[in-house]
């Protein structure tokens, strides 16, 4: 069945600014139990910072997280994004075409509100799925 993205994304979102340090990011991150912040001024979304660009383009890179900022290590421009009015299958095609696990959600303006995920995809869609499954469990620490 397929559902608009405000009914589905995950609004709870950490965000923070591109002079921010990665090590800074991964507590948020921690903190909140996501894989992703969003990179922002205020409205005007900058990029989106995954684990996953941690890892690769920090860690393996050499560099030190408690100095490097997320803007310089941050998915950037131009991003793919939804719309809250957008379907579930649009943001399934978006994720298949550019090989992304995570989608930042913005309004209209720009301003970004939220983030949907293929695992939220899962849940919305397909709720008995093991991927759905895997998506409500509770993390392990």
């Amino acid at each position: 069945m397929t559902r608009r993205i405000r009914d589905v994304m995950s609004r709870d979102t950490a965000s923070v600014e591109p002079m921010t340090t990665v090590a800074r990011a991964a507590e948020l991150m921690r903190e909140r139990d996501v894989g992703d912040v969003l990179v922002a001024y205020d409205c005007d979304l900058f990029g989106l910072l995954t684990d996953r660009d941690i890892v690769l383009r920090t860690v393996a890179a050499g560099h030190d997280p408690r100095r490097t900022a997320v803007g310089s290590v941050c998915t950037r421009p131009p991003l793919v994004t939804l719309d809250p009015d957008d379907t579930t299958e649009h943001a399934a095609d978006l994720m298949r075409r550019h090989a992304v696990r995570r989608l930042p959600v913005v309004e209209r303006g720009g301003c970004p509100v939220g983030v949907v995920s293929i695992g939220d995809l899962a849940t919305a869609d397909r709720p008995h799925s093991a991927l759905a499954g895997i998506g409500r469990a509770e993390p392990t620490r």
